[in-house]
């Protein structure tokens, strides 16, 4: 199952403000941020719906707070996502490094 999650966004990593860092679950990733426009704008630490590495819309932390709480009682399916993020993580950098991230926006090994 594929769910959309709520992250708190870090911070941009280019000025186009096309990507930026997101903290989803402990990880730090970076995801697409390229429809954050409009009425969905947000800033560094403003909460927003990350679904398959692209923000989708911006959501108020009280709106980010329910939501995880919910997402937490649905029990596997929410702890197998945030596995699957962990995972995907430490694939990226066992194949090309930390590196990688910390010049592409992703947090340090």
């Amino acid at each position: 199952m594929c769910l959309a999650i709520p992250a708190r966004l870090v911070d941009y990593v280019d000025d186009d403000r096309q990507y930026g860092k997101v903290e989803l679950g402990g990880v730090t990733r970076r995801i697409n941020t390229s429809l954050l426009v409009g009425e969905d704008a947000t800033e560094p630490g403003e909460y927003v719906l990350v679904h398959v590495g692209f923000a989708l819309s911006r959501v108020s932390e009280q709106e980010a707070a329910e939501t995880l709480r919910i997402l937490e009682e649905m029990g596997p399916a929410y702890t197998d996502e945030l596995q699957q993020i962990r995972e995907s993580e430490a694939m990226e950098e066992e194949l090309v490094g930390a590196n990688y991230r910390q010049s592409n926006g992703g947090s340090p090994a």
